[in-house]
């Protein structure tokens, strides 16, 4: 098991964000299989996902390292780099979208979690978004899935008071929907995805 002393924490941008691109791409299958995702991978689909952050001038992605090798990868860039799906709703209120910066996603390798990893997480990226300046709030979205879902684990326990405890707050009015293939589906779904803010 990955010790807290043995992470190594490193935040990367651009091209040199390339080089992590297939270990950053097995994290992202590997974890969002499980529950609440579900996702069926697809590492096509996840190399062109990272290009978005390789072509975003102000991304950023931090990567947990153990001896070297990416064992957990938190991703964020500007809110108006990211596609329609995900800016749709702000949009949709007449949002100036430049003032949000967006938080795509948090993994991390089983073995190494429980170390202070996610934390680390969010304070890197929320510094990473306060050094441009102008950008006035943090935000994430997360999969919203019924509690009678047949694949929902009994012992499941949600990350709502982990991100409560980092500041964000869930505006449940506040959805757009992601498309992905379901764990034994034919093809891709829509699934809801509600946001969370913080105040930078």
């Amino acid at each position: 098991m990955a010790q807290a002393d043995r992470l190594r924490f490193e935040r990367v941008s651009g091209e040199a964000l390339r080089r992590y691109v297939p270990d950053l791409a097995r994290l992202r299958i590997q974890v969002f299989r499980d529950w609440p995702y579900l996702y069926e991978g697809d590492e096509a689909y996840e190399r062109r996902y990272l290009e978005t952050y390789i072509r975003s001038k102000r991304s950023v992605v931090v990567l947990a390292l153990d001896d070297g090798r990416a064992v957990g990868a938190s991703t964020a860039l500007p809110l108006a780099d990211e596609a329609a799906y995900v800016t749709r709703p702000f949009a949709d209120r007449g949002l100036d979208i430049g003032r949000f910066f967006y938080f795509g996603e948090s993994v991390l390798d089983r073995a190494s979690r429980g170390q202070g990893a996610g934390v680390r997480f969010f304070a890197e990226r929320e510094s990473h978004a306060q050094s441009f300046g102008g950008f006035e709030t943090a935000c994430f979205c997360a999969v919203e899935r019924p509690d009678d879902h047949p694949m929902k684990p009994a012992d499941y326990v949600p990350l709502d008071a982990f991100w409560t405890r980092r500041g964000y707050v869930k505006d449940p009015a506040f959805v757009t929907r992601f498309a992905w293939r379901d764990i034994g589906g034919d093809q891709e779904t829509e699934n809801p995805m509600a946001f969370w803010f913080k105040r930078l």
